[in-house]
């Protein structure tokens, strides 16, 4: 699949719609556009997370492959499933085996939890929190689009496991979990 962007602007969406792979044209507010646009929003809270991994070039080659492959994800969900359109690209169950295969990784390395973890710790760790909380957003969107139409079954997968290795990349940013923080229930209760 080749990509030319010569002209930024089309103007076609002037008037409130935009065009979906297939032709058809849709209101920008439509719950397809709104699954692509929150899949848009978690893909740069991972560019932005890229800049705190501190050189960790694993980290960094995972998260940039999650990129490129929410990409595809943008374009899966921008082709209806009843499009009559061949050479389709769409997500397939490598890519959400990739991801089961970097969570079973990176948790080996992890202390085991004992309590919820709070957002924060290191930049990276926050990061992590702040992409995993838009990614679950994109999961409930998409959801919410399979309610009215069907949707490719390896997409939702793949969100979903998505934001499951955020939450083990956030864990490995605090020092493999060395340094969560860690939810005390209660804990600021008046106890009087």
């Amino acid at each position: 699949m080749s990509i030319r962007l010569s002209k930024i602007y089309t103007k076609t969406g002037d008037k409130g719609t935009t065009g979906l792979i297939s032709g058809e044209r849709v209101a920008k507010d439509h719950v397809r556009i709104q699954a692509i646009g929150d899949v848009d929003e978690a893909n740069a809270t991972l560019g932005l997370a890229v800049l705190h991994s501190d050189g960790d070039e694993n980290v960094q080659k995972v998260l940039q492959n999650i990129q490129n492959d929410l990409f595809d994800l943008g374009a899966d969900m921008a082709l209806p499933m009843s499009s009559d359109k061949s050479n389709t690209l769409r997500i397939i169950e490598s890519q959400v085996n990739y991801l089961e295969d970097q969570i079973d990784e990176f948790n080996t390395h992890l202390r085991p939890l004992d309590s919820f973890v709070l957002p924060g710790g290191s930049p990276l760790s926050a990061a992590m929190h702040q992409a995993r909380a838009v990614v679950r957003r994109a999961e409930r969107s998409l959801v919410k689009l399979n309610e009215k139409e069907d949707i490719n079954p390896f997409a939702v997968q793949y969100i979903n496991r998505l934001s499951d290795l955020l939450f083990v990349l956030a864990r490995w940013g605090n020092d493999n979990g060395n340094s969560d923080i860690l939810w005390k229930p209660g804990a600021n209760r008046d106890s009087s």
